[in-house]
């Protein structure tokens, strides 16, 4: 039957339309960007490459490349490249050098007290609120995590959690004539026990190492926010914009510290490569640290014969001090939507309470997440139990710039140890210099 020439007319331009829909052309020349964190980054075939940093600890790097292996399985569109090669000591150089020129990490971890200076330096952009709701923050993660807020806004968030415990060594106290089943739960007895566990050779070098006071280490947390309080002080105001560390009670505080090398001689910091190495070496018999380091022991020296109780109590006070390495976008992250999305369902994942249950076990901090923080066999673990239960007395301190606040203290104690400096000048001077970090950061906002 002969065809009408409107109809052939119709069907030429239904062909026409079909064939121009199908060209790359026609498409729009940009997707607009995706509102949620929960939609696909890529399409199904595309696979967006991020990058996540750490610095080298071997144990972290052992437990994020599980929860790397993990993730991709689950979202094989996401490849994460784990950067762990980077020493303590260059990390915050590699981060300031890569990110404002827009390379290196779009996840990159970072102890919480860096937080104000790599949102000043403009590292870190604001975590999705419709990924990470605050609700969710406060009902769901432990309340030191309310730090990770500078502001009022989120910008990081944690796997896991940690507070200061008492580790001690078995067989040293032992050997010394010390019950082992009765580390110091006082100051004053911690005075003592290191002093009987303190050894020297007929020359009257260091054997054995009772106690090893060591600001480089964790003890300048324990002098802030520990010895100061449980001599009767604090270390700031509410509003840490004063400090207050340098009154009658935190005199005594740092006396009692000091102590351990200028009158009672149980330790000396440059033995062993330092009092951390010291004690997993075996050569010392108490040591203040955290939770992360029973992961290096287990490391390094597994058959250490070791325990672990709640730091010594004074005048009827318990404390501890509380901290965590958290996680933040940055604004590589944020410069690409396919990559900020992949970004954030990754730091998603890294903060669940799954992954929070496997960082306990490899590295040894507490869960960052309630949920599995409050696991009965984790509050009754002879190692861990002391850190979990210092959770409910703990102090996350704010710092403006923890690296400058740190030092302070060290520079005080090396004034005292290395020149003799009067203790109560070396304190003041600490003081003032914490000040003046404080004021700066203050003055800006």
């Amino acid at each position: 039957m002969k065809r009408s020439q409107p109809f052939i007319l119709i069907a030429a331009l239904l062909v026409a339309a079909i064939l121009l829909a199908a060209c790359p052309a026609a498409m729009p020349a940009e997707a607009p960007a995706s509102d949620s964190a929960a939609e696909e980054p890529a399409m199904a075939d595309e696979v967006i490459e991020i990058e996540y940093w750490q610095y080298n600890f071997a144990a972290r790097v052992d437990a994020m490349n599980q929860l790397i292996a993990q993730f991709e399985e689950a979202n094989p569109n996401i490849k994460v490249v784990h950067n762990a090669d980077i020493p303590y000591a260059e990390f915050r150089d590699k981060i300031a050098a890569s990110v404002p020129a827009g390379v290196g990490p779009d996840v990159a971890t970072l102890f919480y007290g860096w937080q104000s200076v790599w949102i000043d330096s403009g590292y870190l952009v604001p975590l999705p609120e419709d990924a990470f709701p605050p609700a969710m923050v406060a009902e769901e993660f432990s309340p030191m995590v309310q730090a990770s807020f500078v502001e009022g806004t989120l910008y990081t968030l944690p796997t896991a959690v940690r507070a200061l415990a008492l580790f001690y060594n078995r067989d040293l106290m032992e050997a010394a004539g010390l019950d082992p089943n009765s580390p110091p739960a006082t100051l004053d007895e911690l005075h003592d026990q290191a002093v009987a566990c303190t050894q020297r050779d007929d020359d009257g070098s260091l054997v054995v190492q009772g106690f090893v006071a060591d600001p480089s280490a964790q003890d300048h947390h324990w002098f802030r926010e520990v010895l100061v309080r449980q001599f009767g002080g604090v270390p700031y105001t509410d509003d840490y914009s004063e400090v207050l560390y340098n009154d009658e009670a935190g005199m005594q505080a740092w006396n009692y510290l000091l102590a351990f090398h200028t009158d009672l001689a149980t330790g000396d910091r440059d033995l062993f490569d330092g009092s951390t190495n010291a004690f997993v070496g075996g050569h010392v018999c108490f040591h203040v640290d955290g939770s992360f380091r029973l992961g290096t022991i287990a490391k390094n020296n597994p058959e250490m014969n070791f325990g672990v109780t709640e730091l010594p109590s004074h005048n009827g006070i318990k404390s501890t001090f509380g901290s965590y390495w958290t996680h933040g976008l940055t604004k590589k992250a944020a410069a690409d939507q396919a990559r900020f999305d992949a970004a954030v369902k990754f730091l998603q994942f890294i903060t669940s309470a799954d992954a929070g249950a496997l960082w306990v076990d490899i590295v040894g901090e507490l869960p960052a997440q309630l949920e599995a923080g409050s696991n009965p066999e984790l509050l009754a673990d002879e190692k861990l139990g002391a850190f979990a239960a210092g959770l409910e007395y703990s102090h996350a301190t704010f710092f403006a710039d923890e690296s400058q606040q740190r030092q302070a203290i060290i520079d005080s104690f090396d004034m005292v140890i290395l020149t003799d400096e009067d203790p109560a000048t070396a304190l003041q001077i600490a003081a003032d210099t914490d000040q003046e970090v404080l004021d700066d950061f203050w003055s800006s906002r």
